[in-house]
């Protein structure tokens, strides 16, 4: 037996983080904000690791938070109630800026912190038999972890004020016709899946990769002008890097592109 919250394990190029409490239905624990954010940074930090997928233990992704722990939080002072949510802000910073992919894989359902959890990932792969809801209304609380910041990027001013007022379950199958979540699967395969998707981007250009994710995470927010400007500085930033000049080679060349042995290069070279 473990005591750790956080399970790290690999596959290929592949870093899987599972959070394990699924005695709760993998609640949030006062310790996963520390390991999680500890673990993202480790598989950052990894030569080896390409791409990164998060997920729950057994057959639920994310609760959300104990509401056990919340209860007693009513007794602490406003400052530090504020500096223990912190934590699951920095989580959720620490899931959307990570320089690698990382692809969150849902069973069963996503609640509460747990939505904001899997809507901070860069993809998201769902069993078809999911739900997400937000839940929070239900006991007197209100949406926390960027859950409307998320939501608003793909669903009405008018469907993100129902969902937050009722609290109501909405189904994969819908989340997927609008958007947010890139694959359905069968119950039991979104990890499966979503590894696979993780592997076909894990052997990337990393440092392309790392650009591209940062032009995908403001697009929603840019003007058009500033868009442009990113575009042009990355672009400019490419062009100069060896990464492209292994690219365009490889494509000239007519051969597959090796990114993984310019990465393990450079390692060697450090």
């Amino acid at each position: 037996m473990t005591d750790k919250t956080v399970l790290i394990s690999q596959q290929g190029a592949v870093r899987i983080l599972t959070n394990s409490n699924p005695g709760a239905r993998n609640a949030i624990t006062p310790t996963l904000y520390a390991e999680l954010s500890a673990a993202l940074t480790d598989a950052e930090n990894d030569p080896e690791v390409g791409a990164i997928v998060f997920t729950g233990a057994g057959d639920f992704f994310c609760s959300g938070g104990d509401l056990n722990l919340l209860a007693k939080r009513r007794e602490l002072p406003t400052a530090e109630r504020r500096e223990i949510l912190e934590g699951l802000n920095n989580l959720i910073r620490a899931l959307r800026d990570c320089s690698k992919p990382v692809i969150a894989a849902v069973e069963g359902g996503a609640a509460g912190a747990g939505l904001s959890m899997a809507l901070a990932c860069d993809m998201l792969v769902s069993a078809r038999d999911a739900f997400f809801t937000v839940a929070y209304v239900k006991v007197g609380l209100t949406p926390d972890g960027g859950a409307t910041a998320f939501l608003a990027e793909f669903v009405s001013r008018q469907v993100l004020t129902e969902m937050c007022l009722t609290g109501d379950r909405m189904p994969a199958e819908r989340l997927h016709a609008l958007g947010a979540v890139n694959r359905l699967t069968d119950k039991g395969a979104a990890l499966a899946e979503a590894v696979a998707l993780a592997a076909k981007v894990a052997t990337g250009p990393q440092r392309a990769t790392t650009r591209i994710k940062t032009l995908c995470r403001q697009a929603h927010h840019a003007t058009l002008e500033e868009q442009l400007d990113a575009e042009a500085v990355f672009m400019v930033e490419s062009q100069g890097d060896a990464e492209s000049a292994e690219g365009i080679g490889a494509f000239l060349g007519k051969r597959s592109a090796d990114f993984v042995a310019l990465r393990r290069q450079k390692q060697d070279a450090s």
